[in-house]
């Protein structure tokens, strides 16, 4: 597998993370955050794997 699959599945998963933060942001505060810790793990996952 190409470097480049592997990073835009990382930014796909770190979208599809967003997605769930911005939908539960209201009523479940505690999972929101959690979410948007995982979406910055797989951007940075995707950065580093980019890099090197």
């Amino acid at each position: 597998m190409s470097k480049e699959v592997i990073v835009i599945g990382l930014l796909a998963v770190a979208g599809f993370l967003v997605g769930g933060v911005y939908s539960t942001y209201r009523t479940a505060k505690a999972l929101a955050m959690i979410l948007g810790l995982l979406a910055v793990v797989a951007v940075g996952g995707a950065v580093v794997w980019m890099a090197s």
